[in-house]
């Protein structure tokens, strides 16, 4: 029998890639999430029964042990932008990250993998970044050969970031952003599954790795790049934080009222986390270490970012038609 790991959040926009990841190595993979149902895709990442999604709560003990059962390692994916209701900060990135380290140090699994974030701080006024390190910290109590992950901003098709301001761009001729002078070092989601992969297999030595892109650039920088990809042109607006936390007080309020229908455009506790930096440490270990050469954004925005382009998939075969009327 191949071996069988379990991927929490498994997915999810990093969990898929790791799923994948696995398969091709030839492993089991069950595939853990609130609903199943809405996960049916990943089973073509392996031959028939290889990948398979589970029905799981990450704040129920007997839901994570069901589905650990007999694993050989595990990789925990959840992490949220979006707390609501009883899916709060602490219950998804501190308590249940603690239960799934505690379990699998009782379950005897060989290898678990923590995905958290840069910028994970126990002492941040973020209730993100305090509970990703507090998190971490549950998970090294626990689990203390674990293998953590620290990525910055990740990219890649299905992102939550380019994607998102790309989608902006079509709406007038301003951009705007907050914290256009914070620096970020963005990594590709395939690159940070990769780590992920090494960490499951015991390929990485345990302990923290902070995973950054080749790239150093300010919010405008990353801004300026992606409207070049997209063949646009905007005025990048830097929103101050003052007025950054006014919209994102209405936006919360709005998104209470609706039940969600309408969710916040951003969060006090983003506007927080974009008042600092967020690239790797000098001298923490990193991508380097795990062997991996990272991916830089220009060599993958063009692949899922041309739909943004005023004529789309069209955009190049207008620009040929133009270059040959010259002609």
């Amino acid at each position: 029998m191949s071996k069988l790991v379990t991927i929490y959040g498994g997915s999810g926009f990093v969990g898929r890639y790791v799923a994948r990841r696995m398969a091709k190595l030839g492993w089991r993979v069950r595939v853990a999430v609130r609903r199943p149902n809405e996960a049916l895709f990943v089973r073509p990442y392996g031959t028939v029964g290889q990948v398979e999604p589970v029905l799981c709560n990450i704040r129920n003990d007997e839901s994570v042990r069901s589905v650990m059962m007999g694993a050989d390692a595990v990789v925990n994916c959840v992490g949220t932008f979006d707390a609501r209701g009883k899916n709060s900060f602490d219950a998804v990135q501190h308590e249940g990250a603690a239960r799934i380290a505690r379990i699998a140090a009782e379950q005897g699994v060989a290898h678990m993998v923590h995905i958290s974030a840069l910028g994970a701080d126990r002492d941040s006024e973020s209730a993100y970044a305090r509970t990703k390190a507090l998190g971490e910290d549950a998970v090294m109590a626990a689990f203390p050969g674990a293998v953590i992950l620290r990525p910055s901003v990740i990219f890649g098709p299905g992102d939550g970031f380019f994607n998102r301001f790309a989608g902006m761009s079509r709406m007038g001729p301003v951009l705007p952003v907050v914290g256009a002078n914070i620096r970020f070092q963005p990594v590709y989601v395939d690159d940070v599954a990769h780590a992920a992969v090494k960490g499951a297999t015991g390929e990485a030595a345990p302990g923290i790795y902070e995973l950054g892109g080749p790239e150093v650039e300010t919010f405008r920088e990353l801004m300026e790049g992606m409207l070049k990809v997209i063949r646009r042109r905007r005025l990048i607006a830097d929103i101050p934080y003052g007025v950054a936390n006014i919209i994102a007080s209405v936006s919360e309020f709005g998104q209470r009222m609706t039940g969600g229908l309408f969710p916040a455009q951003i969060t006090r506790d983003q506007v927080v986390m974009l008042r600092k930096d967020n690239v790797v440490s000098e001298g923490a270990r990193g991508f380097a270490e795990l062997g991996i050469i990272p991916t830089a954004p220009e060599a993958v925005l063009p692949e899922y970012l041309w739909r943004f382009r005023p004529s789309g998939q069209y955009d190049a075969i207008k620009e040929s038609a133009g270059g040959l009327r010259a002609d």
